[in-house]
């Protein structure tokens, strides 16, 4: 009699089935922690985002906010950037899924004073929000912040309306 070696067939369909099985059942939680990362990275951007602004304001603006995320990672003479570079590279920035934007809703301050990291006479706003929204697949919420430092979310893929004072409309807040 000879002696078998290796496997059957049968045995190895059973074996990749139980693998299918195993991965149908594990990736789904894999997507949804991703998504939750993304989730928790879009809420970590616009909280530096708050606290960049509220230094801005506090030491280099003069009462006054910055008007972009490029201008935020802009430091003054022989100082540091108010944000970190993944967020200064444009007024709307790409990270871990969201689309992170600023913007003011009360314009550019006539009678701001030019700023101590360059930025002209008048340029600087009175107020601003930021937003991150989901692409496909980066998460399930839509996130925002203004001047009143409160984090409010919806459940949408749109971003969320925001002013820089006011709540947007169907939206809770996370703080």
């Amino acid at each position: 009699m000879r002696e078998q070696r290796g496997f059957t067939l049968i045995e190895l369909l059973i074996v990749v089935a139980i693998i299918g099985v195993i991965a149908a059942v594990a990736v789904p939680g894999l997507v949804r922690s991703r998504q939750t990362a993304n989730e928790t990275s879009a809420i970590a951007s616009l909280r530096a985002i708050t606290e960049a602004q509220s230094l801005y304001s506090a030491s280099c603006g003069n009462g006054f906010y910055s008007p972009s995320l490029s201008n935020l990672g802009t430091p003054p003479p022989g100082g540091t950037a108010f944000i970190s570079p993944d967020l200064s590279t444009g007024n709307s920035v790409f990270k871990s899924g969201y689309q992170v934007t600023m913007g003011s809703s009360s314009g550019p301050a006539a009678d701001a004073p030019p700023t101590c990291n360059n930025l002209a006479a008048g340029a600087a706003v009175q107020g601003y929000f930021a937003t991150a929204t989901p692409s496909p697949g980066g998460g399930t919420k839509a996130f925002g912040t203004n001047l009143n430092h409160t984090i409010y979310y919806a459940t949408q893929a749109a971003p969320l309306a925001m002013t820089d004072m006011t709540a947007p409309a169907g939206a809770l807040s996370i703080q």
